[in-house]
């Protein structure tokens, strides 16, 4: 694990988990060499409206492409670009990963992954949180790491300090996920 995690800009991560479903996209046009759109509604569950917003901010972000050559009916609709085969790898381990635990719907979350990323390899307070990620709201942290201490990836210790404060670090499983993270950027 690195130990730059803390010192590097977490807003590529935030900007790339913005749809809930960007990682799994990205892991399934990885670990099948592109897929049709219909493919991609079926393997992942997700509804129309959702998955093509995906699609376009992946394709914003210069991750994923329409295939120029579609119109065969075995071609697929989309593939990933050289930046998104780059990270295709790691986010099919990560999604595999999340799947094993069966948490997927805490994992993807707008905030989690984030979160994570933020609470890295030391005990965090909530204003560090709040500092590192700074467009989140209080309320989306506060959320998150309910969840993140419900589903034990996180651990809350209270500090012994004047004034007292709680502090937040990752427990095996969130680090386990963190070392996915640190793959990804």
């Amino acid at each position: 694990m690195r130990s730059s995690t803390q010192n590097r800009d977490l807003s590529p991560l935030i900007n790339l988990v913005h749809h809930r479903w960007s990682i799994p996209i990205i892991a399934e046009l990885y670990e099948r060499s592109g897929a049709k759109f219909v493919t991609l509604l079926k393997q992942l569950g997700a509804s129309r409206t959702t998955l093509s917003a995906s699609l376009k901010h992946l394709i914003a972000l210069e991750l994923v492409e329409r295939n120029p050559g579609h119109g065969h009916p075995m071609r697929p609709e989309y593939l990933l670009t050289r930046k998104g085969r780059a990270i295709g790898k790691d986010c099919l381990s990560l999604t595999r990963a999340v799947q094993r635990c069966n948490e997927i719907d805490l994992a993807f979350r707008k905030w989690t992954l984030p979160l994570v990323g933020a609470i890295g390899e030391r005990s965090r307070r909530f204003n560090e949180l709040r500092s590192t990620l700074c467009d989140a709201t209080p309320r989306a942290i506060a959320i998150g790491l309910k969840s993140l201490l419900q589903q034990q990836w996180a651990d809350r210790t209270l500090v012994d300090e004047y004034p007292p404060t709680a502090g937040y670090e990752l427990k095996p499983r969130g680090i386990h996920i963190l070392e996915g993270i640190d793959r990804l950027y």
